[in-house]
């Protein structure tokens, strides 16, 4: 389960545009996230960037408290919402529909688990000596 959620519904783009974005902050660490939303030139990246500081102030609020720095983006997708129809006038009396959609963004945050490092494996005596053996001394040896 996730750390911290929060979900945008009935924002004013289509599911397909948004996912472009959130496809590019999937699986980072919310503070690249957010750099990467900052400086996107697509105009979802600011409703997304919103929707992600919701989702860490809820993961932060949370029994325990998160630690922000071991935050990532665990999933993030956007569904599509319900579309409005509306009619453009076309030439000779007809009607063309305009259908304008709409989206709902989610976006789940969890920690990374704690790296635990192992002690180093020993290595074997003949490492340890530093001696090399090759192919002729090995030839050399049998006869």
């Amino acid at each position: 389960m996730a750390a911290g959620q929060a979900t945008s519904r009935y924002i004013r783009t289509s599911a397909q545009k948004a996912k472009l974005v959130m496809d590019q902050i999937r699986g980072r660490d919310v503070t690249n996230a957010l750099a990467t939303l900052r400086f996107s030139r697509k105009a979802i990246a600011r409703d997304i960037a919103k929707v992600l500081r919701s989702a860490i102030a809820n993961a932060q609020q949370r029994e325990g408290g998160s630690d922000v720095d071991r935050l990532y983006v665990s999933a993030c997708f956007a569904n599509q919402g319900p579309s409005m129809k509306r009619i453009r006038p076309a030439p000779m009396g007809r009607a063309f529909r305009v259908i304008k959609r709409m989206a709902h963004l989610t976006v789940a945050v969890d920690e990374r688990p704690m790296k635990v490092s192992a002690a180093p494996a020993a290595a074997p005596a003949a490492a340890k000596s530093g001696t090399r053996t090759t192919r002729r001394a090995t030839a050399a040896r049998k006869g």
